[in-house]
């Protein structure tokens, strides 16, 4: 029985792009990385899949949406799962590999943006096509706004904010200052979006204790000396004086 001729196309296209690579010749202006354009993947790709006989055939395995709020606009968030097969036109033989693609996008482009997603991971990660620089990502980044559903505390935001400030200040660890963060996540970022110099001042709050708790003094662990007034002593009475 012969070898499949599919796993050998894949080492010879590895081969070509382990030299060459990919490199990531864009930057997105909004968070300042670098990152490979699919239209990079395409141009390296596409010459050495023709001279190997290799095809790569996509089917959207699931799809989901959701809408999401941005700063300023409603944004589409799609992410599918997709199978690729990876073909060898000389005899047929098949592989297929499965990846995910994640997008979000203000107009009708969120599923194609989340397929070319899945696409670039899945031949990057098949063929180890190298490459130097950070994590690849998108070339647009959007901001998701904080839910309109958080509601302002029954005390109001500004005696809300002087009570966790005081709760921050009797934290004896900074993993307790870490649980009061997450315990109050929600609202703390509400806050945010509400007053931001109330949540300015919780958050200097948080690093002068932090300040204090990380100084030698303050590691070392108190001794509780008690409150309570020392007992008395009882005074006997003295005896009385034998009969003459």
């Amino acid at each position: 029985m012969s070898v499949p001729r599919v796993y050998a196309a894949i080492s010879a296209v590895t081969g070509e792009l382990s030299r060459s690579g990919i490199a990531k010749r864009h930057t997105n202006a909004q968070d300042q990385y670098q990152y490979r354009g699919i239209d990079d993947v395409y141009e390296s790709l596409s010459p050495l899949l023709a001279q190997h006989k290799l095809c790569i055939l996509p089917r959207i395995l699931k799809r989901r949406m959701t809408e999401r709020h941005g700063q300023n606009d409603l944004l589409v968030s799609v992410s599918v799962k997709a199978a690729f097969d990876l073909i060898c036109a000389e005899d047929g033989s098949c592989h297929t590999i499965e990846s995910f693609g994640e997008a979000l996008d203000a107009g009708d482009k969120a599923t194609a943006k989340a397929m070319t997603a899945a696409y670039k991971s899945a031949v990057l990660q098949a063929f180890c096509i190298p490459v130097s620089g950070p994590d690849d990502a998108d070339a647009q980044s959007h901001r998701l706004k904080v839910s309109d559903n958080v509601v302002e505390p029954v005390q109001g935001w500004a005696r809300w904010s002087e009570d966790i400030i005081e709760i921050v200040g009797g934290c004896q660890t900074a993993e307790a200052i870490d649980r009061c963060q997450a315990t109050y996540r929600m609202l703390l970022r509400g806050l945010a979006m509400f007053d931001a110099g109330l949540y300015a001042g919780i958050g200097e709050a948080i690093r002068a204790r932090r300040a204090e708790l990380s100084t030698p003094a303050a590691k070392a662990v108190p001794v509780m000396k008690s409150k309570r007034p020392p007992p008395r002593r009882r005074v006997r009475a003295a005896p009385e004086a034998a009969n003459a």
